[in-house]
């Protein structure tokens, strides 16, 4: 083992190495590492190594903007989508538009998210029109449609049904899911239907979310390096706290800038985009 000082020098420049790797550099990425799977860091800040692409279109789902190239992720999150795409269907929903997951080594991408970096987030929009098999070139301008009412207290009753319910409960009832974002007006709408429904409590709101849902799991097994968030508070959501949403401060948010150097990505995802 190299001398104490040596080594410190060695994992500080690891770990320069990974932050200053731009996200265009992982965007360029073109296909994952091989190797077993490993969810390395934080859904924000990582980067993931045996990912597993999710077939462009399957029973039950329809993949969008595939140029993108970010139908990638740990095959646990692959697994769910099937899962959830075979679910949708013997309940007679329509073929489910899947947006994006994560880029082939994960890591930032150049725009669209903050997180998505670690293969344990996916993007399952809520558009349950029927629709036929799509080309796949066709998928890349299919606009998304809020479901929210202009003022954002609640979904647009003329617009969300039960059937969305459904799928968000079909969602946050997957084996390994963490939590699943919406906007705060669905989840008001969730709420007035459903209050006290143990499912409900993964449903969390965030801003945007009006057209589609974001699911995340936990890390997996396997993944020593992978962080969770903080577990979601006890209760169904439903409580006082949703309403801080509607106020000045959460519609405006005051836009600080960073008190330092901008955050490391883990030393580990140091050696990734030039893996073989």
């Amino acid at each position: 083992m190299p001398p104490r000082p040596l080594l410190l020098c060695l994992l500080a420049l690891l770990s320069g190495t990974a932050a200053a790797q731009p996200a265009s550099r992982w965007a360029a990425a073109d296909g994952p590492v091989p190797g077993p799977a490993r969810s390395i860091g934080g859904t924000s800040l990582g980067c993931i190594a045996g990912a597993e692409a999710l077939p462009p279109e399957g029973p039950g789902w329809q993949v969008v903007r595939l140029s993108r190239n970010r139908n990638w992720g740990h095959p646990s999150l692959i697994a769910a989508l099937r899962q959830l795409a075979g679910r949708a269907r013997a309940a007679g929903l329509p073929d489910l538009w899947i947006g994006d997951l994560g880029q082939p080594r994960g890591g930032p991408m150049p725009f669209g998210h903050a997180s998505h970096q670690i293969g344990l987030d996916a993007d399952i929009w809520l558009d349950l029109s029927p629709k036929p098999l799509v080309p796949a070139r066709a998928r890349e301008n299919i606009p998304e449609r809020s479901l929210v009412l202009a003022d954002q207290s609640m979904a647009d009753p003329h617009l969300f049904t039960p059937a969305h319910a459904r799928l968000i409960r079909m969602a946050a009832e997957l084996p390994g899911v963490d939590r699943i974002f919406v906007n705060h007006g669905i989840k008001r709408s969730l709420c007035a239907a459903h209050a006290g429904e143990p499912w409900l409590r993964l449903v969390r709101p965030w801003r945007g979310h009006d057209s589609h849902m974001h699911i995340r799991l936990r890390c997996p097994p396997g993944s020593p390096e992978c962080r969770d968030q903080p577990p979601v508070p006890a209760g169904d959501g439903c409580d006082a706290g949703l309403d801080w949403w509607l106020t000045p401060d959460a519609r405006s948010p005051a836009r600080v800038g960073p008190p330092g150097p901008p955050p490391r990505l883990p030393a580990s995802c140091a050696g990734l985009l030039g893996a073989r």
